[in-house]
């Protein structure tokens, strides 16, 4: 773990040395045009030098110094202080000494020798300083937003795992009422619910999946809950696709149309309908479910139940670019959700 965090320290500095090198480099291109690889010699020793002060200093002192703590952390800067002045007098002078730093003007004094080389040091310590906080706030940032996404994908997740329980609880609220009163089409109503059952667990883990094969799954929804009227009940299901690959959410459709079969056709007497609209084109999607109801609207306060507050949420995470409306009428009951696919999070 020592090992791995060292590491993580260190990869910054991996292009920040050569990066502060080559400024440095191309300074002494800019001002000097004549011993160019003496200076670049020197250039590298004194970069090699405070390359290590300063990941020092930055990646295992500073994070130790506050306020709060000031002798202490006056205590643990003042080395820093004498590196940055004497320690880098000294280390240009082993240069020499050893024959790798060139000294290229003679004449000038060693207070100005000095005051060089701290005004050296002090503009290593802001570049390094600015460039790593600005490395480490946009990591900040990474890391946030990649928390972010995480967060909203394990909400879909439950808001999905809510909405699949409520959805085949309804269902087998419907094969109950057939097989209690021993109606000859629960069977079939059993073998729609396993091409149902089915989809949602080989398909809905997906991000997405073809929009075709959300029609199929509405069609045996429908169909199953068909089965539960005589023939007074109508049901009108009609779609305009552009392209029946397109891809959308699993399962995002659905509850619109058992919202209308639970709180609609269910609680209407007479002559009970549903009609469906889906269409696609220029990748806007339109879906459109109006349902009979058992009473005139009395006000337009809608109590939206848990499918179509799921729906809402899962669509605010999924979405940048929709609309969901729901209005209820006298006798009647439209939701229009309307969604912009390329505005996908």
């Amino acid at each position: 773990m020592k090992l791995l965090s060292r590491v993580k320290r260190a990869e910054l500095y991996v292009w920040l040395v050569p990066a502060f090198l080559l400024l440095n480099l191309f300074g002494e291109v800019v001002q000097h045009s004549s011993d160019l690889l003496p200076r670049a010699v020197n250039e590298v020793w004194l970069a090699c030098y405070v390359s290590v002060i300063n990941y020092r200093l930055f990646e295992y002192s500073w994070p130790k110094m506050s306020w709060k703590r000031f002798f202490d952390s006056f205590l643990l800067a003042l080395p820093y202080f004498l590196a940055y002045s004497l320690g880098i007098f000294i280390w240009r002078a082993l240069g020499v000494t050893l024959h790798i730093v060139t000294v290229l003007d003679k004449t000038i004094t060693t207070d100005k020798r000095i005051g060089d080389l701290i005004g050296y040091c002090i503009g290593s310590l802001l570049f390094f300083g600015v460039i790593r906080h600005v490395f480490n706030y946009l990591k900040l940032k990474q890391s946030a937003q990649q928390l972010l996404i995480a967060s909203q994908q394990a909400e879909l997740n439950y808001l999905r795992s809510q909405t699949n329980p409520h959805f085949l609880f309804n269902t087998l609220n419907n094969i109950y009422s057939l097989a209690r009163d021993k109606s000859d089409l629960a069977p079939e109503s059993i073998l729609r619910l396993s091409k149902i059952l089915r989809y949602m667990l080989y398909e809905t883990s997906a991000p997405y999946t073809a929009i075709e094969q959300e029609i199929k799954i509405i069609d045996d929804y429908i169909e199953l809950e068909k089965l539960r009227y005589d023939e007074s009940l109508h049901v009108n299901f009609n779609h305009d696709l552009e392209d029946r690959k397109q891809s959308i959410p699993p399962l995002l459709l659905i509850p619109l149309v058992e919202n209308a079969f639970k709180h609609g056709v269910s609680e209407t007497r007479d002559r009970p309908s549903v009609t469906i609209h889906l269409s696609v084109k220029n990748r806007v999607l339109l879906f459109t479910v109006e349902n009979s109801t058992g009473e005139p609207a009395e006000n337009n306060n809608v109590k939206e139940n848990i499918g179509l507050s799921n729906l809402r949420r899962q669509l605010a995470l999924l979405y940048t670019n929709y609309s969901l409306d729901v209005r209820p009428g006298d006798f009647t009951f439209t939701a229009t959700l309307k969604i912009n696919l390329d505005s996908h999070v």
